[in-house]
C-alpha cells in the first residue's frame, strides 16, 4: 500500500471485518520512482512484511 491510500486501506480493512490485519506501506508515487527508489520500497515491504509474519 502507498502511503496515499493507507485510509482507504484501513477503511477497507474495518469494512471487511479484520480491523487488525496488517499491510506493509510504501512512499508514494510509484510510477515516477527510479529503479533505486523502488528497491528501497521493496526493502522497506519486505521487512515490515517480515514483522507481521513473525509477530507472536
Amino acid at each position: 500500500m502507498t502511503a496515499r491510500f493507507v485510509s482507504a486501506a484501513e477503511m477497507m480493512r474495518r469494512v471487511l471485518g479484520m480491523p487488525d490485519h496488517d499491510f506493509a506501506t510504501i512512499g508514494h508515487p510509484v510510477s515516477s520512482a527510479t529503479d533505486d527508489e523502488l528497491k528501497e520500497m521493496a526493502r522497506t515491504a519486505i521487512e515490515q512484511g517480515a514483522k507481521f509474519l513473525l509477530k507472536p
